[in-house]
């Protein structure tokens, strides 16, 4: 038997989760954070965003910061394509509230429940991302799907944190000029 991640607090034997592309790889997330998938539509640029804050989207009148996984992840840019599209996800926050957040993905594939004894603990070494960001890896159809973390890889305290330094940097360079 497989050393396996523990089940996440809900006591379920089995990980429900959605898998999607992302640069070639296939990943998935929890479903209990997906609040809904959408169709790319207009995206407005934001000024002096960090480059994988991709800019924001009015989702029903609320603005969504909408997050290019692929440059969070260290890789180069996703490509839009008509298959793209943003998962909305409710991420919790320090003071025990939920934020939207918006996500590009390359495809969403399906949604599927994988037993928890069929995932394996984080790698510690061979994947592009940062270890922590990842809660298992499990095997689907013969490709290795990386079941991310979605409450450290997408943070909102820590996405927020970086915004903040990034702008704090770029006013600090006008201050110099």
């Amino acid at each position: 038997m497989k050393d396996c991640v523990e089940p996440a607090d809900t006591g379920d034997e089995k990980c429900h989760c959605v898998t999607f592309m992302l640069g070639g790889d296939l990943f998935a997330i929890d479903i209990l954070f997906i609040r809904e998938i959408i169709e790319l539509e207009c995206i407005t640029r934001v000024p002096m965003m960090p480059e994988f804050v991709r800019g924001i989207i009015n989702l029903r009148g609320a603005v969504v910061p909408v997050i290019d996984l692929s440059i969070r992840f260290g890789r180069s840019h996703t490509k839009i394509k008509p298959s793209t599209c943003v998962a909305i996800l409710s991420l919790p926050n320090a003071d025990a509230r939920y934020s939207e957040v918006g996500f590009l993905l390359d495809a969403v594939c399906e949604v599927l429940e994988i037993p928890w004894e069929n995932i394996d603990p984080t790698p510690t070494f061979g994947v592009n991302i940062r270890g922590d960001f990842i809660e298992g890896i499990a095997t689907i159809n013969a490709k290795f799907a990386i079941l991310l973390d979605v409450r450290k890889a997408l943070s909102v305290a820590d996405l927020s944190a970086i915004v903040e330094a990034a702008n704090q940097q770029q006013f600090d360079d006008v201050e110099r000029i």
